[in-house]
């Protein structure tokens, strides 16, 4: 069985489905019950779950984060929504501090099953710390699962593996992407999370990115097509950890690589995934691999966001200058 959802009303499904499995889920986060949501994620859940289940918090992401972490300890299973991707940063220290440390510094005694659910990225022309991208805080730290959704069937099934990981997991949502519509299949064997989806086929160059670039990338494959030149586009879906065989594979073929994202360039993922990729295939590439980034200062005005935000026209640029080799 399958429904035509956007990507906000399969995530909505994805957790409505969740708190009906495990009576020890819970939601919470500012604004998420009544309102549900600024983006509306969590409309209607409230109504049906209750107050108990689906909770407005304080406006003090520390003690969302903190109040969730006391609860994992407990048996619960949290899922605490951070309400755009700059107001993280309030929550940081309980994040790398304790979510991410108590599994290993109880030597495994202590399972931490939370989920962070954090709006990202740019492109929908908001004001001071909207539109951040701060997956490298969050990738760099140790015990903490980074995964971020590009498509509404990922969103609905990635949620419900998240909220049934004993690990800790920061859940990305490309905020840009919310009303991007897509088939979502109810009854299908869902993708291992942490596995990296080849969604267009190509023989001269892969494109690997994730979130609300992988659309942009996809747009990008096919001007190229146009012009003679067959892309394979890669979307990482984890960023920890990193599907290597997947990436591996794909460069392997092709010969070729661009990484795309919208967070700055410098020890960004795309740094990360260059140079694994340069030790491993040095002798198999025929070209460095290239990136294709935001720049490396703060997140600008939205009138000039466009100039800010990877373009189609920058990937092929990219795609010119890889081939050009």
């Amino acid at each position: 069985m399958s429904e035509t959802l956007t990507l906000a009303k399969a995530l909505n499904r994805g957790l409505r489905r969740a708190l009906q499995a495990d009576p020890k889920v819970l939601l919470a986060g500012e604004d998420i019950g009544k309102l549900g949501g600024v983006f509306r994620i969590t409309e209607n859940l409230q109504a049906e779950f209750g107050e108990n289940r689906v909770i407005d918090s304080p406006l003090a992401e520390s003690g969302i984060v903190g109040t969730a972490v006391g609860l994992a300890m407990r048996g619960y299973r949290p899922v605490v929504e951070i309400q755009f991707d700059g107001f993280v940063f309030p929550g940081f220290d309980q994040i790398v501090t304790q979510v991410a440390k108590l599994h290993a510094r109880t030597s495994g005694r202590v399972k931490m099953p939370m989920v962070i659910r954090i709006p990202y990225g740019g492109g929908v022309g908001a004001i001071e710390h909207h539109s951040e991208s701060p997956e490298g805080y969050f990738v760099h730290t140790p015990g903490l699962k980074v995964v971020t959704c590009s498509s509404p069937n990922d969103a609905y099934w990635m949620i419900q593996q998240a909220i049934s990981s004993d690990d800790p997991v920061v859940f990305l949502e490309p905020k840009r992407r919310y009303h991007a519509k897509g088939q979502v299949n109810f009854s299908a064997r869902p993708q291992p999370m942490h596995q990296a989806g080849v969604l267009r086929h190509g023989t001269d160059l892969t494109v690997l990115a994730y979130g609300p670039m992988v659309r942009t990338c996809l747009d990008a494959a096919e001007l190229a097509a146009e012009e003679g030149v067959s892309l394979e586009v890669i979307d990482l879906r984890t960023l920890s950890p990193i599907d290597w065989v997947t990436i591996t594979a794909s460069v392997r073929r092709t010969r070729r690589a661009i990484v795309v994202h919208e967070a700055q360039r410098t020890l960004g993922v795309g740094a990360e995934i260059a140079a694994r990729l340069h030790k491993d295939l040095f002798y198999v590439m025929e070209s460095p691999v290239l990136r294709v980034t935001g720049y490396d200062t703060p997140y600008p005005p939205s009138k000039i966001e466009d100039e800010f935000l990877p373009s189609v026209d920058r990937i092929m640029d990219a795609v010119d200058a890889s081939l050009a080799y």
